[in-house]
């Protein structure tokens, strides 16, 4: 399904977003067609990225609206994702681009369960706006093939001197004997990481080199479609496919408790 402003999406209407990509989204999974865990934070993130995008106040209330006429009809786990942009965004005027709209789109959730560990290799870049979840997924897609091109399944992004920061579309979380590690870098702070964080007391950030990953005990990748899916593999580190600390995270993300839509 997918409807702006409430209505059914025209060609006419995506076609800014398709033709001069400017706007920005979050992606939400609903178990129930009814709650979204960590909805607030998917709010106000959206809340923050219009500001910073398009310098105005976004109706969340408004969002919630679309987001319930979006779930209607479904019962069955759903992948939603609300994207923020403006149908009349000029290329040669962008700062004219005052009036954005909500698109809700959704698409059926896979079960994180049966999703295979991952291997991924390393590759130098930094996204634009790290800060802002934003749709010019370009360069993030771009390495994502090119590493599949090379047998790995995703890509995971460090600066230049090396130290980690976040995957392609999520954020990367490490174990090390028993607390939690996120790397500290400008990165895309993700509405499950947050999540995960608060659901485990021993926990903190710190610099993290990538040729220091091997004196981690396991890795995983997070983001709201997928809960925690361990690593098995950055570049020539191994980690185990289960881990107690990961099997603790994963049963308390799933087993908490989503806000009403």
């Amino acid at each position: 399904m997918m409807i702006l402003d409430g209505r059914p999406v025209t060609a006419d209407a995506l076609a800014p977003l398709a033709l001069t990509p400017y706007g920005h989204f979050t992606t939400l999974r609903t178990d129930d067609g009814r709650t979204v865990r960590g909805l607030g934070l998917h709010l106000a993130r959206l809340a923050a990225d219009c500001r910073a995008l398009f310098g105005v106040e976004l109706d969340t209330g408004l969002v919630r609206d679309r987001l319930r006429q979006a779930l209607a009809a479904e019962t069955a786990p759903v992948i939603a994702r609300v994207t923020v942009y403006d149908p009349a965004f000029d290329l040669g005027r962008p700062a004219d681009a005052r009036d954005p709209r909500i698109l809700v789109s959704t698409r059926a959730a896979g079960e994180p369960s049966a999703l295979a560990p991952l291997r991924v290799c390393s590759a130098v870049h930094r996204r634009v706006d790290p800060a802002v979840k934003h749709v010019g997924l370009y360069d993030s897609l771009r390495l994502r093939r090119d590493a599949q091109l090379r047998g790995w399944d995703d890509v995971l992004f460090t600066d230049p001197d090396g130290l980690v920061g976040e995957g392609a579309t999520w954020n990367l979380g490490l174990v090390r004997g028993g607390r939690l590690v996120w790397p500290r870098a400008e990165v895309l702070m993700g509405v499950t990481m947050r999540l995960l964080t608060g659901l485990h007391a021993d926990h903190g950030d710190e610099p993290v080199h990538r040729d220091e990953l091997g004196g981690y005990d396991a890795a995983f990748a997070c983001n709201t479609a997928i809960g925690v899916r361990p690593l098995t593999a950055v570049d020539g580190h191994r980690f185990p496919p289960a881990h107690p600390v990961l099997d603790r995270l994963r049963a308390a993300y799933w087993a908490s408790e989503g806000e009403e839509v």
